[in-house]
């Protein structure tokens, strides 16, 4: 097993004046979960570039200081000597994986360490096993969904059973369940196999409770290193800092002395502290009931799909007899297991693909007739990879190019929208310089500056931190407002509470169910926010932090008159 430790680093990216990463002094102990969290271009994807020697190897740019690796420098390290004491899991499964199918991507690196035919068998049975693909042996990698790529990748590495293991969001793109497996696997190698895990991560309440440490970044520095979870919380708070998860922050935000990291630990302050039981959870609140009762259906849908049915020209049957509406003002989101028929539907909407049998209608215009072009103006479409949108040398020329592109003018938009993706600082950058993240709100802004009446986001949230999610779903509530619809693939549960009307639950290609969030998200094991989890069987209808805050307060007064009636 390997120690880590990095002495004095500096590291700008080429043609870069600013720092990544600037005097970073950092030991990790062998064995130690290390939870690195920050903003999107905080220097969390750098760092561990820099624990696997990729910096400046790979990257270039200017660099000094030290990283040692089992008290020896990195830069000795040959690299099939390397790749064995340190595996890491990059952001975009893309940029990983070089083979056709599955089996072959896993078997490469072994292959290349020269290990014997039978155990290379074994370590792909053990890992596609662990990582549920052994189905996806022989699959073609770029018909898979993108959460099945980035198990792919991850099972690539850990065939090569590294003692360091750095992810870099290893879980952007799984479903709530596929996530939840994926870290307590990596728990496990921890806990049993003794393997230092650094892992970065957006959606805090899939890790946060694992962590032994946690690190917070800001413009490349390290601003807390803790093992403490409530000096962590508090600090998170008092800073105005996005950096916990939702159950974490709402006792923080109401200044609770001990800050639970597990709904199981706040159910217990919950029912201990604020004196909450079945019996006296009725009538606490009501918890936005107006907002559900008062939906208004539309006669005048922007999208009616009927009897849809879809399949590939490899006889794969995706789409089974979808029929569903979508009106003005409306947002929905849609959730699933990889590999569900999520993004195929979408795909189908926006006519990059024509339905089996069945119709699907915009505006009354059935898509059979329509080409993408034609529905552009109409329909934006956000895929799962930001590097399709990106092929000029600047963000604002990216911007302005679909404007252009559709005769549309520039009112102000793409100031407007800029801003509020808070990437009108990278306007004159070039966009593939940019982090993951940054990436991501780059073609976002693409699309969004065409004020569409159906905008179409296949996993817009992926590598946003909580306060770029935040912006995002304000302009998204905004755009709802002004009349556009907005259908969105999301594995972010925590998002589709805040800021969805409705649900979809997809499975094997048709829909399970479709209905309110708060039906959905709050009677729901797996796909069920925080909050929800941890005010069930006392208040179905809670599934927001400032919801939550509110029973609280709640239960204290109630507290308080108890205790003075005692």
């Amino acid at each position: 097993m390997a120690d880590i430790k990095i002495e004095n680093l500096n590291y700008s990216y080429p043609e870069t004046g600013k720092k990544a990463l600037e005097n970073i002094n950092l030991t990790v102990p062998q064995g130690q979960f290390v939870l690195i969290v920050g903003g999107s271009g905080s220097g969390k994807s750098t760092l561990i570039r820099a624990m696997a020697g990729l910096v400046p190897d790979f990257y270039g740019g200017t660099y000094s200081g030290k990283v040692e690796i089992d008290h020896e420098d990195i830069g000795s390290y040959e690299r099939r000597r390397l790749v064995q004491k340190v595996g890491m899991v990059f952001q975009d499964p893309e940029s990983q994986l070089v083979m056709t199918d599955a089996e072959q991507e896993i078997a490469f690196g072994l292959e290349n360490l020269e290990l014997p035919n039978n155990l290379i068998k074994r370590r792909i049975m053990e890992v596609t096993s662990a990582l549920s693909l052994s189905g996806y042996k022989t699959s073609f990698i770029p018909e898979l969904s993108g959460g099945q790529k980035q198990k792919v990748a991850l099972a690539s590495v850990l065939a090569m059973h590294p003692d360091i293991l750095l992810l870099d969001e290893p879980t952007s793109q799984l479903d709530p369940i596929a996530g939840e497996e994926i870290l307590t696997m990596v728990r496990r190698l921890n806990e049993e196999n003794g393997i230092t895990i650094i892992l970065t991560e957006q959606k805090l309440e899939r890790c946060f409770h694992f962590a032994d440490r946690i690190i917070a970044m800001e413009n490349g520095q390290i601003v807390q290193d803790s093992t403490n979870v409530n000096a962590i919380a508090n600090w998170s708070v008092r800073e105005n800092k996005p950096f916990i998860p939702p159950l974490s922050r709402l006792f923080a935000n109401i200044h609770y002395p001990h800050i639970p990291v597990t709904v199981k630990e706040g159910r217990e302050l919950i029912k201990n502290e604020f004196l909450l039981d079945e019996r006296s959870s009725q009538g606490i609140s009501e918890c936005d009931k107006a907002e559900v009762d008062n939906q208004v259906s539309e006669d005048n849908h922007i999208v009616d799909i009927e009897n849809l049915w879809f399949t590939y020209p490899n006889g794969s049957e995706i789409l089974k007899n979808i029929s569903m509406e979508l009106a003005p003002n409306s947002f929905t989101v849609i959730m699933g297991e990889n590999g569900c028929g999520k993004t195929t539907l979408l795909k189908n909407i926006n006519s990059l693909l024509k339905p089996g049998r069945g119709h699907v209608r915009i505006l009354g215009q059935d898509t059979k007739k329509s080409t993408v072009e034609e529905l552009s103006s109409t329909v934006g479409y956000l895929s799962q990879d930001p590097n399709d949108y990106l092929f000029l040398p600047t963000v604002r020329e990216e911007v302005n190019f679909t404007l252009n592109n559709l005769g549309l003018k520039d009112d102000g938009i793409v100031d407007e929208i800029l801003g509020k993706l808070d990437i009108d600082k990278f306007e004159d950058s070039n966009p593939r310089d940019l982090s993951a993240g940054e990436r991501q709100r780059v073609a976002l802004a693409s699309v969004l500056v065409t004020r569409p009446k159906l905008l179409l986001l296949d996993e817009p949230t992926r590598g946003l931190d909580y306060e770029l999610k935040e912006n995002l779903g304000e302009i998204l509530l905004k755009l709802k407002d002004e009349g556009t619809a907005i259908l969105m693939i999301a594995h972010d549960v925590e998002f589709a509470a805040e800021y969805s009307d409705d649900i979809i639950l997809m499975d094997d290609g048709s829909i399970v169910e479709k209905g309110s969030k708060y039906d959905l998200l709050s009677n729901s094991t797996f796909y069920s926010p925080q909050i929800s989890r941890l005010f069930h069987n006392y208040r179905d209808k809670v599934i927001t932090v400032k919801q939550g805050e509110d029973v609280l307060s709640k239960l204290e007064m109630r507290k308080h008159k108890r205790m003075k009636e005692i």
